[in-house]
């Protein structure tokens, strides 16, 4: 572990090099972000100024759950962006060849080549909504509610990237994963908003399958002190399960792997 806490250390060093030597680029990409989450927000305000309450939600609950959802989404761009493209930028390319000559995990080393800085966007819109909607909401930030804030953000970033390791494995067959990885990550787009106003269909299918919903709504109601059972603890073991599912589902598809032939 020591070890890959170093090379992966040494990586990150070289990314931000790398963005710096191009910083309007890095400068362009951070500000598209904050401009693509404040659109998001613009969104969301403007149904509350027709629906003041929501489903049983003021605007400022809203805002929580925005924002938790923001937060657990900038790790899964900070660090694994890399899950997107790894059919349309590796394997197709030949490019995924070098991940299985080298004496470290293939998957460690595939999420260590990139550091996506637009991910930087996420976390600040994401924590500027936190703070926002609990010092409105009256939340106080008590040890047990900073530790679980951390835990549930944490475990909703893993969540991202376990459903987007269990989709782009895809790429080992199919070359261009994006799309079918397109189709569940859109699906985070409802979890912007308490599960509590979709049927019980889709309660279930953001809960149990699509489980976007222990990133934002489950977070939330614990913070705001409502009452929604167990649930509001499962994060982290959701999170463990999809990523020792996308992890057996990596190997097999290692173990399938066939190269360009270039």
């Amino acid at each position: 572990m020591p070890r890959y806490v170093s090379l992966y250390s040494l990586f990150l060093r070289q990314r931000l090099k790398i963005l710096m030597e191009y910083r309007v680029n890095f400068f362009i990409g951070a500000v598209s972000t904050l401009i693509e989450q404040t659109a998001g927000l613009l969104t969301v305000w403007v149904v509350m100024q027709r629906i003041p309450l929501l489903n049983g939600w003021t605007y400022e609950e809203l805002l929580l759950v925005y924002g938790l959802l923001a937060l657990s989404k900038s790790l899964t761009y900070l660090f694994a962006d890399n899950l997107w493209t790894v059919g349309r930028e590796y394997i197709r390319t030949g490019g995924f060849d070098r991940f299985l000559v080298r004496p470290v995990d293939p998957l460690f080393h595939l999420l260590a080549d990139r550091f996506d800085h637009q991910g930087l966007g996420h976390l600040i819109i994401g924590g500027i909504l936190v703070s926002t909607a609990s010092a409105r909401l009256g939340i106080t930030w008590d040890l047990p509610h900073l530790l679980y804030l951390v835990v549930a953000v944490l475990s909703g970033g893993l969540i991202f990237i376990g459903l987007n390791l269990i989709t782009c494995v895809s790429a080992f067959w199919i070359m261009d994963s994006v799309p079918v990885t397109r189709v569940v990550f859109d699906m985070n787009e409802f979890a912007k908003y308490p599960l509590s106003m979709y049927n019980r269909g889709v309660q279930f299918v953001l809960t149990w399958l699509v489980p976007y919903g222990f990133a934002s709504f489950y977070p939330a109601n614990y913070l705001l002190g409502r009452d929604v059972g167990v649930l509001v603890w499962l994060g982290p073991a959701v999170a463990v399960t999809l990523l020792l599912i996308g992890y057996r589902l990596w190997l097999f598809g290692l173990r399938h792997y066939a190269s360009t032939g270039s």
